[in-house]
């Protein structure tokens, strides 16, 4: 099928360079003109685990193209996949606006009968909302459905090629077709539904998603009150067939482009309606809780955090993925700062300006050089990396002995008998 991707971000670029590996003929097209000068020219705006290789097969094969011309993509296009930002606005609701501009620009170039189909996370009605802007711009045959992505950064590519379902929200036969034809060499259930429930459905599992993490995160601060292990905790649940053991690692709580602003706009929906969602809204609270008691458990450890040389290791809300969109690690970061520590940070891959983080973080090239001369290392994202550091070295370049491990990626007894005070998520710290 001939196939335009509107948007070149994590959503657009993976949709679009694994629909070309299907054997689709893609364009996928969006507006930052520098950002397409750069893929033609075969550099990959983020990091993604096979993305670059996917994007160069297909590129060589002549299956994937990219373009800043709405007039170049849309017109041959069967299908049409609206992958543009919906960010948080002010009032916690989805902005709506690059979707708005999309779904207009589209209209303007269609040429036949085509799908649009919505991959962007969007807000109950959205189809709707879309279908009048193209039908104020086209007298073409269209319908619009909705195709919410079920990726995981870090793991994108593999999401796409082997899902776990596919969900199509349409209310058009022959649209169902289309889709049910785009991904039919995909080998899993696809679930057809109204155009509703499909949009309903996405913000549904992130919440529930953020809900199971943020809930063993709170089971994670009781056993450092009681003295036991959350991790054993975790398995003895997780175990259960009706828990199920993932999304129970506890940690930082989460983070990324996804859940924070889609657990926060599914809030804001309920409490226009005014049926407010109590469990959502604790997940929300219990999130921001998780990363604030690091940081006091921290500053306990220390006596006070005020010009203390503190290391933070980590900087992506999450391993393999350079996303430092509502990291959990730059929160920490940021308040460390507030409460007078110098910080230095390391990442693998992601970076942070001084804008993005509130003032002038030190970025270093290892983790040994982050850690020279620190009181405290904190282990903020779980990099294979960090599980494979040589603490002997790590403490040796060190003024303190503080490390808090806030991933539980280490061993306990290794960590002490390197000479650290080491501490950890969901298990009492030996003072």
């Amino acid at each position: 099928m001939n196939v335009a991707v509107v948007g070149t971000g994590y959503v657009g670029l993976v949709s679009g360079s694994c629909l070309a590996e299907l054997g689709h003929q893609v364009t996928c097209v969006d507006v930052d003109v520098e950002k397409i000068a750069g893929l033609n020219n075969g550099v990959i705006p983020i990091y993604e685990p096979g993305l670059e290789e996917l994007v160069k097969r297909n590129v060589g094969y002549g299956r994937l193209r990219f373009t800043t011309s709405y007039q170049e993509a849309i017109p041959d296009a069967e299908v049409v996949s609206i992958a543009v930002g919906t960010p948080s606005a002010e009032d916690g609701t989805a902005d709506m606006k690059y979707v708005k501009a999309a779904a207009e620009e589209i209209g303007k170039n269609l040429s036949d009968y085509t799908v649009i189909a919505t991959k962007s996370t969007v807000p109950v009605g959205t189809a709707e909302m879309i279908t009048e802007i193209v039908k104020a711009n086209t007298d073409c045959e269209f319908d619009v459905v909705s195709n919410p992505e079920t990726l995981r950064e870090g793991h994108a590519v593999y999401d796409f090629l082997h899902p776990s379902r596919v969900i199509i929200g349409s209310s058009s036969p022959r649209a169902t077709d289309f889709m049910v034809h785009l991904f039919a060499y995909l080998d899993c259930p696809k679930v057809v539904t109204d155009p509703r429930s499909a949009e309903l459905t996405k913000y549904a599992a992130n919440a529930f998603l953020a809900t199971k993490i943020s809930f063993i995160n709170e089971i994670a601060h009781l056993c450092e009150e009681v003295g036991a292990s959350v991790e054993d905790v975790a398995k003895g649940i997780g175990l259960d067939p009706r828990i199920g053991k993932d999304f129970l690692h506890a940690g930082l709580g989460w983070g990324g482009s996804c859940f924070p602003k889609d657990v926060l706009a599914l809030s804001t929906l309920a409490a226009s309606l005014d049926y407010p969602l109590p469990i959502v809204n604790a997940a929300i609270k219990t999130n921001v809780h998780t990363r604030e008691r690091v940081v006091s458990r921290l500053e306990k450890a220390l006596g006070s955090c005020a010009g203390k040389k503190i290391a933070v290791l980590g900087l992506a809300f999450k391993d393999n993925t350079d996303d430092t969109r509502e990291s959990a690690a730059v929160a920490i970061i940021r308040e460390l700062h507030n409460r007078g520590a110098e910080v230095r940070a390391y990442d693998p891959i992601a970076n942070v300006t001084s804008e993005h983080v509130g003032f002038d973080l030190e970025h270093s090239a290892d983790p040994y050089s982050a850690a020279e001369g620190a009181e405290a290392v904190v282990i903020a994202t779980e990099w294979d990396e960090f599980r494979n550091l040589d603490l002997q070295r790590l403490k040796k370049a060190m003024s303190g002995d503080i490390l808090f491990d806030g991933r539980n990626l280490l061993s306990q007894e290794e960590a002490e008998r390197s000479g650290f005070r080491y501490f950890r998520v969901g298990r009492k710290s030996k003072m």
